[in-house]
């Protein structure tokens, strides 16, 4: 028996979402390792220790490997969460 197995659609739905928020969480945390802007508005004053370069942090071609991939965890997280008991497959 699936630990969803006792949750409702509804239920499940809302399991569907925390993950995605947690997923985008992580990415947002992943894809920003490395960059300048560490202390939120970086352009006020006191804050701003030099110029800004542009091409600090990681790779924009692993970033998008990054979203993919946690993208992707998403959405076989969320189709293993949401497909139907095996109770109510056999009984359509």
């Amino acid at each position: 028996m699936r630990w969803t197995g006792g949750l409702s659609k509804s239920q499940r739905v809302v399991v569907v979402i925390a993950l995605g928020l947690a997923l985008a969480t992580l990415g947002g945390y992943l894809v920003n390792l490395g960059s300048p802007f560490e202390s939120g508005w970086y352009a006020y004053a006191p804050l701003a220790s030099g110029p800004i370069i542009a091409n600090a942090g990681i790779h924009p071609w692993l970033r998008v490997i990054i979203w993919l991939a946690l993208i992707g965890v998403w959405a076989l997280g969320s189709v293993w969460v949401l497909r139907p008991a095996p109770e109510d497959a056999s009984s359509k």
